[in-house]
């Protein structure tokens, strides 16, 4: 199941607030800002539509949402679906028991964690993120939900640039998992 067609107005109108920022947070790196997006309802509240009638479409029954610009997409989106949110955060962030799973950046390494309680077994969940690029965030998350009991039925992202080749690097850990952009660039 792939992500929805989005109209050429909406397209247009998410591309224009999404902002490159030169040599952010190294050299040569384009960090793509999506502030300008998420203070314009316009764009912002068909956005939370679109990737939440994804997460019904796969029959989710949580959204996890990585840290943190993709938790502050998944928390509106699991409300619009009516599902529960659970954030994915940076390693030492989380109280209790967490699971904690390290991955490469493009431009580094970090952790992510998971609450160990955080799913029931075979819960089903959608991964929301803003931005799909190598990949390797992505794949972090995958092992992480998996190893928390969790069941993977799709992930789903703002924009994906396409030219780093991530959704190639998934495929093996997707599993057939589908997975959604609103946007490719």
């Amino acid at each position: 199941m792939a992500i929805e067609e989005i109209d050429d107005k909406l397209r247009a109108l998410l591309l224009e607030r999404i902002t490159d920022v030169f040599d952010h947070p190294n050299p040569g790196v384009v960090f793509k800002d999506i502030a300008p997006l998420l203070a314009d309802p316009d764009a912002f509240g068909p956005l939370v539509d679109v990737l939440a009638r994804f997460c019904t479409a796969v029959g989710a029954d949580k959204v996890a949402g990585l840290e943190a610009r993709g938790f502050i997409l998944a928390a509106p989106v699991a409300l619009r679906a009516g599902l529960g949110f659970v954030p994915i955060r940076k390693a030492g962030k989380l109280p209790g028991p967490t699971l904690t799973q390290r991955y490469d950046l493009e431009y580094g390494s970090a952790e992510v964690e998971v609450q160990r309680s955080a799913f029931a077994p075979g819960e089903r969940v959608v991964v929301v993120d803003d931005v799909l690029a190598t990949g390797g965030t992505v794949d972090a998350a995958l092992g992480l939900l998996r190893r928390a009991g969790a069941d993977v039925v799709g992930v789903t992202v703002l924009l994906e640039l396409g030219f780093l080749a991530g959704r190639s690097r998934l495929e093996a850990a997707l599993g057939g998992v589908p997975l959604g952009a609103v946007l490719t660039v």
